[in-house]
């Protein structure tokens, strides 16, 4: 093995490191961005009033 050849192995592992770890923190922001939707459509779903009247939805008729 010459020198030529274990600089340019040197070189592909840290491209392959590099490209890692960019892989990887995209990755994060992408989990960032859906924890996020998560969160907003949660809170409009809480934040959403009842259409139903007060009386309805009280009770389940199971006999029916």
């Amino acid at each position: 093995m010459d020198v030529s050849s274990i600089a340019s192995i040197a070189t592909v592992l840290s491209q392959e490191q590099t490209q890692q770890a960019v892989q990887l923190a995209v990755l994060r922001k992408a989990l960032d961005l859906e924890k996020q939707n998560a969160a907003q459509l949660i809170a409009v779903a809480e934040a959403r009033p009842a259409n139903n009247p007060a009386h309805l939805g009280n009770q389940v008729d199971t006999f029916a």
